[in-house]
């Protein structure tokens, strides 16, 4: 099997249906499994695998047990060479999926690989970020951005100058397409479950790192991302919440400072 494509989905219905039907589109000569963890949705979407997409392994969760923990339920099943990790609200474009494979069977110092992301109209989506100090993520709590345009801990945070028609190592990727060789979580354990959601992805990118490996940026895989369809459906409080909390975990395992 080369590839195994994992796709956390909560109430997302009708994006999800257009992001399998893309990958099944442009797969081309890869051999692929997809599983998709469904984390208790209510808007139909287990009736509609198991109804449309009998090829699809199912796992459905009775509550949700969010992004990281769903994830690894699927990484401990997948049976691929390549794990993708990808959110329901993208859609595959063509060669996608091929060049992605290609290249980390050419290039296996790369132990996580992104996309060109795009926005449904075609933008470019910002996606690669430094990793995270406390000022920047600070700075974005307290809402300084909507007062004051050009803060420099935060440009430096999300590289605002970062050229995305450049193939080049990076610190971090964002999870919403990620492809990791599955020995890369033989290596460094699996996605860290005490991020229910946001930055799990960043503390995957800080062990990869770590571990010797690099994370690249590939501009000649590009993939639309609709953006934000699952938890745009919770409260803005609460999503506040569950931002300070995953930070804050993230900084008392990285330190509150350091790059």
């Amino acid at each position: 099997m080369d590839l195994s494509i994992i796709i956390v989905s909560w109430n997302t219905q009708d994006l999800l249906k257009k992001c399998l039907d893309s990958i099944y589109r442009y797969q081309a000569g890869l051999s692929l499994e997809i599983l998709v963890v469904d984390n208790n949705s209510i808007d139909g979407t287990v009736a509609m695998i198991k109804d449309e997409y009998l090829q699809v392994k199912l796992i459905a969760n009775n509550k949700n047990l969010g992004f990281a923990r769903a994830n690894n339920q699927a990484i401990k099943l997948a049976t691929g060479e390549y794990i993708l990790l990808l959110n329901p609200d993208t859609e595959i474009l063509p060669n996608s999926l091929e060049t992605t494979v290609k290249f980390m069977a050419d290039h296996p110092h790369c132990g996580a690989l992104g996309a060109r992301l795009l926005n449904h109209d075609q933008t470019l989506q910002p996606s690669v970020r430094n990793f995270p100090t406390f000022w920047p993520i600070f700075l974005m709590l307290i809402k300084a951005p909507k007062i004051f345009k050009h803060l420099k801990p935060i440009e430096h945070y999300l590289k605002t100058d970062f050229n995305y028609n450049k193939l080049q190592p990076v610190d971090q990727i964002m999870g919403a397409f990620m492809l990791i060789p599955k020995k890369v979580f033989s290596d460094i354990g699996l996605l860290d479950e005490r991020f229910f959601i946001w930055f799990e992805e960043v503390d995957l990118c800080q062990r990869i790192k770590k571990s010797g490996q690099q994370v690249i940026y590939n501009p000649a895989v590009v993939v639309i991302h609709h953006g934000g369809s699952s938890f745009r459906q919770t409260a803005v409080v609460k999503k506040q919440w569950l931002f300070f909390i995953s930070a804050l975990k993230y900084f008392l395992k990285y330190g509150f400072f350091n790059h």
